[in-house]
């Protein structure tokens, strides 16, 4: 029975598209025991996944910021006790960054991943064994790719996220049907004019379906206040954790947003979701199906309008 560690740390994206490497592995490597490294704030997403043995925790950027301190310096000592205590047949990277690879290279077992020309850093001698994925492939299927090299199957087939969240029907939420919008990115390049998000909330509505607007920060809060005072019947979600992101996204109609982790999300739970493209490449990092309907809107420098994704929403509906 193959034990194996899965390395992908953040962020939320990417640790959603790493979910299908789960179920390759399931599939072709059958009695694989999975275990996973992600960072605390991301655990919830692995844990979603009833493939994944053993969900471990890590805390790279905090303890970078305040390695110093003696409750730091502790911390590390116990991940590492508790990265060694298996002995692992398969250590896989599919990370590609420096913080995974010194992660890896910590694991006991055979360590894995990409080469000098498919990695974002040079980090070869990190690895016993590292693999060529190309660069034109979206990210799902890179991590697929390498996975499939690096234990020795062939990678068949859509990709399938193997996740399931419990619909929420929370106090706040409107009592009918909803739409949830991913307004808001960490990245300024990534959003949307607020004015195409009146529209499309307007359209909405007009659909039967209320908006629910989540939020992570102080700005994002204010971006939701502004435009639940401009679309009638819109809730502004209270502070929800990952998990609770989870539920509320699986009890909606549909999931339109910007380049952001939730909206990867919502097509992981085969929710009916469009991508809002004008920062990112959609071919690298859009949306990938899951299963159930979804939608890449815009591209790098072109933002998609109201009606573009107007259009999307109701052929995505009638379908």
């Amino acid at each position: 029975m193959p034990q194996i560690l899965l390395v992908k740390t953040s962020s939320l994206g990417d640790v959603i598209h790493n979910l299908p490497v789960v179920n390759d592995i399931r599939r072709e490597l059958p009695g694989a025991e999975i275990d996973w490294v992600v960072e605390d704030a991301l655990e919830a997403i692995p844990r979603l996944h009833g493939g994944v043995r053993t969900v471990i925790p890590a805390s790279p950027r905090r303890w970078r910021a305040a390695f110093w301190r003696s409750g730091v310096r502790g911390e590390m000592r116990a991940f590492r006790r508790r990265i060694q205590a298996a002995r692992y047949d398969a250590v896989l990277d599919t990370q590609g960054l420096v913080k995974s690879a010194c992660i890896a290279w910590l694991a006991r077992g055979p360590r894995f991943g990409l080469d000098f020309a498919s990695a974002r850093e040079p980090l070869a001698l990190f690895y016993d064994r590292t693999f060529s994925v190309p660069w034109t492939l979206h990210a799902v299927e890179r991590n697929r790719s390498l996975a499939a090299q690096a234990l020795g199957y062939r990678c068949n087939g859509a990709p399938d996220y193997g996740i399931v969240a419990a619909s929420e029907r929370a106090p706040w939420l409107p009592r009918g049907d909803y739409a949830v919008l991913v307004h808001s990115s960490s990245n300024a390049h990534k959003l949307w004019d607020e004015r195409d998000w009146v529209r499309l909330g307007a359209h909405l509505r007009g659909k039967g379906l209320a908006a629910v607007l989540p939020w992570w920060g102080p700005a994002e809060r204010e971006r939701s206040e502004r435009l639940a005072q401009q679309i009638e019947g819109a809730r502004i979600a209270p502070a929800l954790g990952l998990a609770e992101c989870a539920r509320v996204i699986a009890g909606s109609r549909a999931v339109i947003g910007v380049d952001s982790g939730l909206t990867h999300l919502a097509a992981a739970l085969k929710v009916p979701v469009i991508g809002i493209y004008r920062a990112t490449d959609p071919a690298a990092t859009g949306i990938c199906p899951g299963g159930g309907p979804a939608l890449n809107l815009g591209a790098i420098g072109r933002a998609p309008s109201a009606a573009e994704v107007i259009a999307g929403f109701d052929s995505l509906r009638a379908a």
